[in-house]
């Protein structure tokens, strides 16, 4: 039979588990605040995964097509961040490598650097950043012309496999633009606007996936060519 002395320790237990618990929760949801905008990534984010083979499996799915409003209310929302368009790329790449560290593996010039408001003034990042921006502006520029588009999405992919830069982190991307566009298009923006960006960020990483996984077939069929050829070669040499 229980004590009185035993059942006040036992109260005592009960309630601080259900204060850690509370505590636990309210961390998380004020670090997730601090993440900075209340988008969820995961939209852009999922196709990617944490797994390299499910990219093989998205291969052959189609994402969703941009409808002609989409197309529009981007086009005028572009006008608008272009204005801004080193300012958002020095911004999403910080933002990157704040919610994303490992992605800094894939820069070399950046994977060594801890204090990353000294890369809000790096010129090398601010040249980087204006590199994919200029992708995105291209990539506006062709949303009327879905074969320009996706050769460019296509050929980007191809020459990631080259960087070395695995479609896992094509998503991230995405998400830190939008995040770092919200506050610049203030009022003009949008839950409608957020999902036609979000869609057009879907279509083109799933082409550029499309590319890294081509070339990196390409890259695998000609290593096996070449072993094959090799020794035939060595004897007409001799």
């Amino acid at each position: 039979m229980e004590t009185d002395m035993e059942k006040q320790l036992l109260c005592a237990r009960t309630q601080l588990k259900v204060q850690t618990r509370s505590i636990s929760v309210k961390t998380n949801s004020r670090a997730a605040v601090r993440m900075g905008c209340a988008i969820s990534g995961s939209d852009l984010t999922a196709a990617s995964g944490p797994h390299e083979r499910r990219d093989a499996d998205e291969h052959h799915q189609t994402p969703a097509q941009l409808t002609q409003h989409q197309i529009h209310i981007i086009k005028e929302s572009w006008k608008v961040i272009q204005e801004d368009i080193a300012k958002v790329g020095i911004i999403m790449f910080v933002r990157l490598f704040e919610t994303h560290p490992e992605c800094k593996d894939v820069f070399f010039l950046f994977r060594d650097v801890e204090d990353l408001e000294r890369l809000r003034t790096s010129r090398e990042l601010r040249a980087h950043g204006l590199r994919v921006m200029s992708f995105i502006e291209k990539s506006v520029a062709r949303l009327d012309q879905s074969d320009r588009l996706q050769t460019l999405a296509l050929e980007l992919g191809r020459s990631h496999y080259r960087y070395n830069a695995p479609p896992k982190y094509y998503g991230y991307v995405g998400t830190e633009f939008i995040c770092a566009v919200q506050p610049i298009l203030k009022e003009k923006w949008t839950p409608e606007l957020e999902q036609a960006w979000k869609t057009l960020f879907q279509y083109v990483t799933h082409i550029m996936k499309n590319g890294y996984l081509e070339e990196e077939k390409n890259k695998r069929n000609h290593t096996v060519t070449s072993t094959k050829e090799g020794p035939d070669k060595r004897q007409t040499a001799i």
